[in-house]
């Protein structure tokens, strides 16, 4: 009363009614309809079972980093979560261990050990999620339980364990094979010398067969950069030459008098291999 009287201009042509405030940036980001970016993560991420991904009565899902798999359980029923034969449990955490039993056992010995994680709810109706630690990979794994049917049990395929070991019974199968075929032994000939540089790749010997040339390395080349190959002329110009990788030889489909193997970039590691051509012999 005493500001209308005061300041009577005010009163007739102000409203004292509180207005609201502006949005704030994150409350006008929710009032424009965008989704919670953890929930539409999570969404996008979390993998169900399918008709097709059932092997019998086990959910086979392809095993990947920062996926969640969705496991259905139901009361009175115990759901079978089977880890990869070999693997070791290192610890299981669940949000909700009020209202779940979880606990954890293991079949087979020797290599076809295989632990499982053995899950089932007090009632109808929950959810939480599940973290499974071992020595070779972390599960994230969101239990749901219902009244319908529950999963019995659930696994995984490895496809990334897969393309390691195709890959190395490939790289096994290469070097099982022969470095060359058809060599006359009488034909070869070990008139190489190494010298210069001493690295852990220096090679063993070099030979010919008189129209390849053979370079063997020892086993520490398939763990270290391969040393690239240059041929020297007589005036000690140096030029890069095809040779292929066949285990632990460089083959090379010529013979030389001199080359050199480099490795390095201003302080480069040099290894020089000079044929000692008996008189006569052509190259």
């Amino acid at each position: 009363m005493k500001l209308c009287i005061l300041i009577p201009l005010l009163c007739s042509s102000v409203s004292l009614t509180a207005q609201p405030l502006p949005p704030t940036r994150a409350s006008a980001t929710r009032h424009a309809g965008t989704a919670d970016p953890v929930a539409a993560a999570n969404r996008a991420a979390t993998l169900g079972p399918t008709r097709d991904g059932f092997v019998n009565a086990t959910a086979v899902y392809p095993f990947s980093d920062g996926t969640i798999y969705q496991v259905v359980t139901a009361p009175g029923r115990v759901t079978d979560i089977m880890l990869q034969p070999g693997e070791t449990l290192g610890a299981v955490a669940s949000g909700d261990t009020a209202r779940w039993v979880i606990g954890d056992t293991t079949s087979g010995a020797g290599e076809d050990r295989r632990t499982h994680v053995l899950v089932k709810p007090f009632a109808a109706g929950l959810a939480t999620n599940l973290v499974i630690a071992t020595d070779r990979r972390t599960y994230h794994v969101a239990l749901s339980s219902g009244t319908g049917s529950a999963m019995a049990s659930i696994s995984w395929s490895y496809p990334h364990d897969a393309l390691i070991a195709y890959r190395r019974a490939v790289a096994a199968s290469e070097a099982a094979q022969p470095v060359a075929r058809g060599i006359d032994a009488d034909s070869l000939r070990f008139d190489y010398v190494l010298s210069g540089d001493r690295p852990a790749w220096r090679p063993l010997r070099a030979f010919d067969d008189g129209r390849q040339t053979y370079i063997e390395f020892p086993a520490s080349l398939a763990v270290g950069e391969a040393p690239p190959l240059f041929l020297v002329d007589a005036h000690g110009e140096a030029q890069l030459v095809n040779y292929r990788l066949r285990g632990r030889f460089y083959v090379v489909d010529r013979l030389f008098d001199a080359a050199e193997l480099r490795l390095g970039g201003k302080r480069q590691t040099v290894v020089r291999i000079t044929r000692e051509a008996p008189a006569g012999r052509a190259s």
